[in-house]
């Protein structure tokens, strides 16, 4: 978590909240992210909310899911991966469902 947050260069406003309906066609770009919320980080980050939107798709094609989001966000799929380790990890749960458990076992390889 501590190598993924070290500040880059490449930094960027994050929406940390992606997913399908804050997302909308544009007139002065194809796609326009509403909703942003005022974080600046690694753009690989802003991936992990709209991935776990799609956790049946993450559970059983985790590497192609994430690749194939990854490339069409033009980010390091491992990158993202970690982050998804990092983000699952250090969300409160009272009790781990099967979902969490399997997602954790798939995302660790």
């Amino acid at each position: 978590m501590r190598e993924l947050s070290r500040p880059s260069a490449d930094d960027v406003l994050l929406a940390t909240d992606l997913h399908v309906g804050n997302v909308l066609r544009a007139q002065r770009a194809p796609w326009l992210m509403i909703d942003p919320k005022p974080f600046i980080g690694d753009r690989a980050y802003d991936a992990t909310q709209h991935l776990l939107n799609c956790k049946r798709r993450l559970l059983t094609e985790p590497e192609a899911t994430i690749g194939r989001f990854a490339d069409l966000l033009e980010v390091e799929g491992e990158r993202v991966r970690l982050w998804l380790i990092a983000r699952t990890a250090a969300e409160p749960r009272e009790v781990w469902s099967r979902d969490s458990m399997t997602l954790a076992r798939v995302l660790a390889r």
